[in-house]
């Protein structure tokens, strides 16, 4: 059995080649960022005639984005009971709207890009907890939200229920990523070292912008916003795999370390084996024991991991990037729901940057109040990770580093930055590579 340690994303597509950076630029709005969330921000702000730069540090969507299991859905997990008790009943209806619009937008927008767009049926599933799945069911009845309680699924696990979205859709992201890149102004290999005020110096030049946005999965700026103690990164895998069943839709645990499925094409993908950045967990062997008990014809193709920002009460960071930083953007906490979290991001910076009102922006506020429960757990893991003796040490913040032994990587349990064997920065929020002894 031969498998390709790469996302059948990137296996499948040929991605498009940008010049590095040198000089001096100027530009309305620079994006810190190449991954999906930038390179929307950038769709919309050229639609609207504003002048942009985006910027990446390696190539465009080579990161989180081209590891995704590219899911489209406003069903973000068990999350409409618990939206209804925290945010009320007008805001967990907005949420769901503008995530519903994400959909309609990639809709619309693969009619002229071919992005494999395919409508699909979502499904959340639980293995332990029937009253959860039937207090959501309950939930989006009383929002209005188009949903159904069932039974069963088809896939080779004894659930305790689930609750079905109807039209939802799963897509090909870097077919449609690139072909929409192809006509925006981006950089690529061009490496944000410092902000000095409203220009960012890079290695060969500096670009001075009247607005940025900071689209790099975890914000790289420590000074402002508190992220550092307002999320964790949650790492998952996924294997691809032929001779496998078509489920016919989309489908997860609501737990973050159950499992995904959904068909490409003539592959299976299985997602699961997920835990906390720099903590164990299950990983590729999980998923590996899990298709060669249920589907035993199963022939894996590819293998890939990703890593996801987790706020503090399930809901994106998009707007301000702090309250004393005019000017200065952030789209960040994606849930494990990136691509609708993305679309949604790009509709309200392109808003705010514009200077108009948006009616969800408040929603996703990052200056809301954060004192949650999730809150003083990210405080002791950081505490922790500062107080573990360790030889290998994260430039980030100073938390000892872990090895992982099924990616040959050193992963900071404390924010999620991630380095390869020779201490390369694989992931952010930290901005530079490990420094090795003389």
């Amino acid at each position: 059995m031969k498998t390709d340690k790469i996302s059948v994303w990137h296996a499948k597509t040929t991605p498009p080649s940008f010049p590095e950076l040198t000089g001096e630029k100027k530009t309305d709005v620079l994006i810190v960022g190449g991954g999906i969330t930038g390179l929307l921000c950038a769709y919309f702000l050229k639609q609207a005639g504003v002048s942009c730069i985006v910027v990446e540090k390696d190539a465009v969507c080579a990161g989180i984005t081209g590891n995704t299991t590219a899911k489209l859905t406003a069903q973000h997990g068990f999350c409409y009971a618990e939206l209804l008790k925290t945010i009320g009943r007008e805001k967990t209806r907005a949420y769901w709207e503008i995530n519903q619009q994400a959909i309609e937008r990639y809709r619309t927008l693969c009619s002229a890009i071919d992005g494999d767009f395919e409508e699909k049926d979502n499904f959340v599933y639980t293995l332990a907890d029937r009253k959860k799945a039937e207090e959501e069911a309950a939930a989006l009845q009383k929002l209005g939200i188009p949903a159904e309680f069932k039974e069963t699924v088809p896939l080779p696990l004894a659930v305790r229920g689930a609750v079905k979205f109807p039209r939802q859709a799963q897509f090909h992201p870097l077919k449609f990523l690139f072909a929409l890149a192809k006509d925006l102004p981006v950089f690529e290999n061009t490496f944000v070292r410092e902000f000095r005020g409203m220009t960012a110096v890079t290695d060969r030049g500096q670009i001075r912008a009247k607005k940025i946005i900071i689209a790099t999965h975890f914000p790289i700026l420590n000074k402002h916003g508190s992220y550092f103690i307002k999320m964790y990164q949650h790492r998952s895998y996924v294997i691809a795999g032929e001779n496998a069943p078509e489920v016919n839709g989309m489908y997860v645990d609501c737990e973050d370390n159950g499992l995904s499925f959904r068909n490409y094409r003539n592959l299976l993908l299985i997602g699961g084996g997920g835990h906390k950045t720099g903590k164990p967990g299950g990983g590729w062997r999980e998923l590996r024991n899990f298709a060669k008990t249920n589907y035993p014809d199963f022939s894996e193709k590819y293998c890939w991991a990703a890593q996801d920002c987790m706020t503090l009460d399930h809901i994106p960071y998009i707007g301000s990037y702090a309250k004393n930083t005019p000017g200065l953007y952030v789209a960040t906490g994606f849930n494990k729901w990136g691509m609708t979290s993305s679309m949604a991001a790009a509709e309200i910076l392109s808003d705010l940057i514009q200077g108009k009102q948006n009616p969800y922006a408040e929603i996703f506020s990052p200056s809301r109040n954060f004192f949650k429960p999730q809150l003083f757990v990210n405080i002791a893991a950081s505490a922790a990770g500062l107080l573990t003796p360790s030889a290998k040490r994260c430039p980030h913040m100073g938390c000892a580093l872990h090895w992982n032994k099924a990616e040959h990587s050193w992963d900071c349990p404390c924010h999620g930055s991630r380095f390869s064997q020779e201490g390369k920065l694989l992931e952010t929020p930290a901005t530079g590579d490990l420094k090795q002894k003389s």
